[in-house]
């Protein structure tokens, strides 16, 4: 533990020279310096792949450096576990949370712990402390409340007060935010200033550079491995962090073009949707996205973005309502022939449910119509033949070359691409042939900035050229800069149908959370 919590110059944590080496010569942390202080909260940014989430891993004992030393409030360490990690008050907080579902916020704090009463634990003694954590630190919940019940940004409280609870005096954060609503983040980042205050100390690892300026006081970039800088976030700026990150100049996102109200694509109404649960996720949603419109949904995850989704591409069927696409009704129709109408999709997540991967590229590029003239030859309109490997061949190379996929060649296996470099080749697969309609759903998450901002630029390039694109999206900035209406989803309705300049992002967040709402409209 610290000699001195009070002073805010004393080392925490500091690393020295760690290295990170992974089979197949990839070099993950380079000789990396890092130093942490006490009651500071330090940004950690940097690419996909740069090496800081490897970084923190080690730190946490997820994995074991090849070559560094660590020292934790002036003393060596070495790692084995998390184990060691936690005895040394280092508590990590990863961005899928680690809770049962079924068990109340109590029983998940003191989960693992041993109890000084054998094999039963005193519930009642752990409760009261873990009110007194929330107090003290404004992470507020029920210690009562089952995980089940509780929202997105509660369940993350219950986390830090999992490591608190462990007199953690060190947290590591993995992106935080991405599952809250503004109005949370807000709260979100004054408990963390109360968590500075009192000495503990805070790595944020985030992408999103206007919470580095917002919550950090220094701030640390990784680029291919190795440290770039650390400096104040004082002396720094948006721009200077992103040419950091990147060393290039980043593509400006694509002007939307005007236009006027054109023909309906996409008309849902009154869908009702169950969930994997059998319980309500849609509870009547109805809306429209006309040709040449971007319409985002916004809402806090968890309240039937992800069942809209599935249901307009043919993967869950409704329970009641309609959708149609091009005045053609598509409800309870197959992928297949939903595909055939013109209809696009980008899952949220590309690397299970978007590509395969130890598939190689080319391949990956034609998993829609790989049954298709000219992919392949057609012994009857409906009986394909052999694969036309020369046709594959140069729609792979074309597609490399117009969507900028950095690869080895057409036969790298999917699985060796950078995320941002996977999402193009998803693009690169779902764009060809000029849909109509384009599903997509969380486009940037996890990507860097250069990658973020190609996404944005072909979405309102695909908006330009006439194509309706139904938006799912849960940073709401990106929501705002892209959208020309956005529908808000609490509880499984639409709260809310609104032109995003009229309304800041406090009030869309009012929806989100359910503290407001609209008549919607769409």
């Amino acid at each position: 533990m610290p000699t001195d919590m009070r002073n805010r110059n004393t080392p925490a944590i500091v690393m020295q020279g760690i290295t990170k080496k992974f089979p197949g010569g990839v070099t993950a942390n380079d000789v990396v310096d890092f130093e942490l202080r006490v009651g500071e909260i330090h940004g950690l940014l940097g690419e996909n792949g740069a090496g800081k989430t490897t970084l923190m891993n080690i730190l946490y004992g997820l994995y074991q450096p090849d070559g560094g030393t660590i020292q934790v409030f002036g003393r060596s360490a070495a790692f084995r576990s998390p184990a060691d990690a936690i005895r040394l008050g280092i508590g990590m907080v990863h961005q899928h949370f680690k809770l049962v579902s079924d068990m109340t916020v109590t029983e998940n704090v003191v989960l693992g712990l041993r109890s000084r009463r054998g094999v039963l634990t005193d519930i009642a003694s752990a409760a009261t402390r873990i009110s007194t954590l929330a107090e003290k630190h404004g992470l507020q919940v029920d210690p009562k409340a089952q995980i089940w019940q509780l929202a997105v940004g509660q369940r993350q409280r219950v986390e830090i007060l999992k490591a608190l609870y462990r007199d953690a005096k060190i947290l590591i954060l993995d992106e935080p935010t991405s599952v809250l609503a503004p109005s949370e983040v807000k709260d979100f980042f004054k408990s963390l200033r109360g968590l500075r205050e009192s000495g503990i100390s805070i790595v944020l690892i985030t992408h999103k550079l206007d919470e580095v300026m917002d919550v950090t006081d220094r701030v640390t970039v990784l680029r291919k491995g190795r440290k770039v800088a650390t400096q104040p976030t004082s002396s720094v700026n948006q721009e200077k962090l992103a040419h950091m990150m990147i060393d290039e100049a980043i593509p400006p996102v694509a002007d939307k073009a005007k236009t006027a109200p054109r023909e309906v694509v996409l008309q849902v109404a009154n869908l009702r949707v169950i969930d994997d649960r059998g319980i309500e996720a849609l509870k009547g949603v109805s809306l429209e996205i006309r040709k040449g419109e971007i319409l985002g949904i916004a809402g806090v995850s968890g309240n039937g973005q992800r069942e809209l989704v599935e249901a307009l591409v043919g993967l869950r069927e409704p329970a009641s309502g309609s959708m149609a696409v091009a005045s053609t009704d598509i409800t309870g129709k197959t992928p297949r022939s939903i595909i055939d109408l013109g209809v696009a999709y980008v899952p949220e997540n590309r690397t299970e449910d978007a590509s395969i991967a130890d598939f190689r590229l080319d391949e990956n590029l034609i998993l829609k119509d790989f049954d298709r003239a000219p992919i392949c030859g057609m012994l009857t309109s409906s009986i394909p033949t052999l694969l036309n490997t020369k046709e594959i061949t140069s729609r792979a190379e074309k597609a490399i070359s117009q969507f900028g996929i950095r690869a080895t060649g057409i036969s790298a296996k999917a699985r060796s691409l950078s995320g941002g470099n996977l999402q193009r080749l998803i693009l690169a697969r779902e764009l060809s042939g000029s849909p109509i309609l384009i599903v997509v759903s969380q486009p940037t998450r996890g990507l860097d900035v250069a990658a973020t901002e190609y996404v944005r630029s072909i979405l309102i390039q695909q908006r330009n050229r006439g194509a309706a694109v139904l938006l799912v999206d849960e940073d709401l900035g990106e929501l705002i800069t892209l959208s020309d209406r956005i529908a808000v989803m609490y509880k499984g309705e639409i709260v809310g149908v609104l032109r995003p300049e009229q309304f800041s992002s406090d009030e869309i967040g009012l929806l989100m959370t359910g503290a407001k709402k609209l008549a919607s409209g769409a």
